[in-house]
């Protein structure tokens, strides 16, 4: 077995030092007797050796139930784990694995991984390396890839996402007038009118619209459910505007939801609107349901259920001002409530 501490002497002074050899850190024995070093550096040597036996005879052990125990580093983890999701969800996986952050323990072997490497990790990246690396670290254990948490529940740090904030019909109407692409423009519209996600309103068909009905009905690419919306004129004007047959945004469901969020943004640095994505629009259209009044299960059936938008509005976000009890039994009464 390697060793890991050396011991020199320096010329000035006479001393004894010990030099680690894996991290190249020197430290003086504070002793210029040889016996008392070599009897300090042999505890060093000891103290180090006996957890790295214990860890090779553990190697051993495992690698008779599983052979790549030994040599499995944290990219072939995210190898693994990538393999298991599909769609909109694996191209995510993939695009973190590549994270700068990963590259500290890329190449490292999982079994050999020591709290101090996740949190140097945790320490160089943002909330998604957090965010990633808790849920790899639990895909390992659930693989029985490691037989303990590396990192204990109370020592990974708190993920705090950025605010965020619902876009404003001033905002809208600023983006919209600025918009010189037609097809964009009306995408915009229809984010705010409907409030779905940008990757489902990007690949609404002709097909999804019913006329005699006035409805709209798509399946959400995220939770599979239906979303079913009646529209009013104005939702209406927009549709006209759109093709006939065949996909409503052509151009559009063919290009990336980074790349058309990226474009949004553009849009907004432009106008020095700050705060927003295209994920504000579900929000701005969760708040103005709040706001007059629209029942919230008919909110969590049109944006989707357990939605988050639907929470933040309804538990605290919109400003509602709470009608009278004196009304709503004056209602009651003239038969306007059933």
């Amino acid at each position: 077995m390697k060793i890991r501490f050396r011991l020199y002497r320096r010329k000035k002074g006479g001393r004894f030092y010990v030099e680690d050899c894996e991290t190249g850190k020197q430290q003086s024995l504070g002793t210029c007797d040889r016996a008392e070093a070599m009897s300090l550096l042999h505890g060093r040597n000891e103290s180090f050796r006996q957890p790295q036996l214990n860890l090779q005879m553990a190697k051993a052990y495992l690698a008779g139930t599983d052979s790549g125990m030994t040599t499995r580093t944290w990219q072939g983890g995210f190898d693994a784990i990538t393999e298991t999701k599909h769609g909109s969800t694996q191209a995510r996986w993939r695009c973190a694995a590549k994270q700068k952050a990963f590259n500290l323990i890329r190449h490292r072997v999982i079994l050999e991984t020591q709290p101090e490497h996740l949190l140097a990790c945790l320490k160089a990246g943002t909330v998604s390396t957090n965010v990633h690396l808790r849920k790899l670290h639990s895909f390992c254990l659930s693989m029985d890839w490691i037989t303990r948490p590396i990192l204990s529940k109370r020592l990974w740090p708190v993920i705090r996402h950025q605010p965020r904030r619902a876009i404003t019909l001033k905002e809208h109407c600023r983006i919209v007038e600025r918009e010189k692409d037609p097809e964009r423009r009306d995408f915009y519209d229809l984010c705010w009118y409907l409030g779905g996600s940008q990757g489902d309103l990007a690949n609404l068909t002709a097909a999804d619209i019913d006329w005699s009905n006035r409805t709209i009905a798509y399946v959400r690419q995220k939770t599979g459910s239906i979303a079913l919306i009646h529209f009013g004129s104005k939702i209406e004007a927009v549709l006209r505007r759109l093709p006939a047959s065949g996909a409503l945004f052509p151009n559009l469901r063919n290009v990336r939801s980074s790349d058309r969020a990226t474009e949004f943004r553009r849009r907004c640095r432009g106008l020095e609107i700050k705060g927003v994505s295209l994920h504000s629009y579900r929000y701005a259209w969760a708040e103005r349901a709040k706001q007059c009044g629209y029942p919230e299960r008919f909110a969590q059936e049109a944006l989707g259920h357990n939605s988050k938008a639907v929470h933040r509005a309804y538990s605290r976000m919109a400003k509602v001002k709470l009608p009278s009890l004196e009304s709503y039994e004056k209602q009651n009464l003239e038969g306007r409530i059933v």
